[in-house]
């Protein structure tokens, strides 16, 4: 998964969710290079610092605050074959071939505990996807599948599904089997894009003063609450004509805060949502682009839009 999307959602929608962050692609600035690939490079990573997905998975810099595990039940020795362990139960549905599994983790020596890397103190999830072919390490691509959102899973990783016989650093060494426990913030199912809206489903609007939002889908997943992190896709139309503006549909879900700062209509208009619902919100400009439009994408000044969101998790 890469993070290519409309300029009207880098602009405007991540620009303002992410305003004031440090950075907008990788979590960890300290790493250059994504090392937990199935290609081995050692003379490419020299930093005892691990990340356990690609740098381009990330699909924008996202605030969490879980708990970060400190009992580690670490194997004390290699495991032959790889062990997927369920600590804590989840539910919904369960992560399958192309899904995208939005994760925390910690990752650990197999055989003495020691801590290579973990995502809790940078305060940024990770999305591991498409499963089956994500740039990570095999142990992650098998080892991700069937799990379910809200689960604390563990995988005892033997080398060769990790990263074989060449040392990755000082502290991954080669032929070293490594154990992570990983916390599932969320299940994002692939989207299909023949599935996107192509009108706006709700009545025009011209010279709206508030924000109004209908449900033209109801979903039967999780609830998403304010100051929660949304993952969905968004098709943008003009209110007055039903034109459409832009789409996400085509590239990839994006992610945002909901919270104080982040894109005014999406913020006030998404919470009480269910994932895999689909809900209408139609904004005055003052909530949107302002008075003045966009007109790279054809929104002229003072208009209002409306904004068709599928919401595919919340964590």
């Amino acid at each position: 998964m890469r993070r290519t999307v409309p300029i009207l959602v880098i602009a405007s929608l991540l620009g303002a969710a992410c305003a004031g962050s440090e950075s907008e692609a990788a979590p960890d600035t300290a790493v250059e290079d994504s090392v937990v690939t199935d290609e081995t490079d050692t003379e490419a990573e020299t930093d005892d610092t691990v990340d356990p997905a690609d740098d381009d998975v990330a699909l924008a810099p996202l605030p969490t605050s879980p708990d970060k595990p400190t009992d580690i039940a670490f194997p004390g020795e290699a495991p032959d074959k790889l062990e997927v362990s369920v600590l804590t139960d989840g539910e919904g549905p369960e992560s399958e071939l192309g899904d995208t599994v939005i994760v925390d983790y910690i990752g650990v020596r197999s055989l003495d505990g020691e801590e290579f890397d973990n995502s809790y103190d940078r305060g940024t999830p990770f999305a591991v996807g498409p499963l089956g072919s994500a740039q990570v390490i095999q142990g992650w691509n098998d080892g991700l599948l069937g799990v379910q959102a809200g689960a604390q899973i563990q995988l005892d990783i033997p080398s060769n599904l990790a990263y074989g016989e060449a040392a990755r650093s000082e502290i991954i060494r080669e032929n070293e089997p490594l154990t992570f426990v990983i916390d599932v913030r969320s299940i994002i199912k692939q989207a299909d894009p023949a599935d996107a809206p192509t009108e706006p489903g709700v009545e025009p609007s011209e010279g709206a003063t508030e924000l109004s939002f209908e449900d033209l889908v109801e979903g039967d997943g999780a609830v998403l609450e304010a100051g929660q992190t949304a993952v969905f896709n968004l098709v943008l139309f003009r209110a007055d004509n039903g034109a459409l503006l832009d789409s996400t549909w085509t590239t990839e879900p994006i992610q945002i805060p909901m919270t104080e700062g982040g894109f005014p209509a999406l913020v006030q208009g998404m919470p009480g949502m269910s994932a895999g619902g689909r809900r209408a919100i139609t904004s005055p400009p003052s909530l949107a682009f302002g008075d003045g439009g966009n007109p790279q994408i054809g929104l002229p000044a003072d208009t209002d839009v409306v904004i068709v969101v599928d919401l595919l998790g919340a964590y």
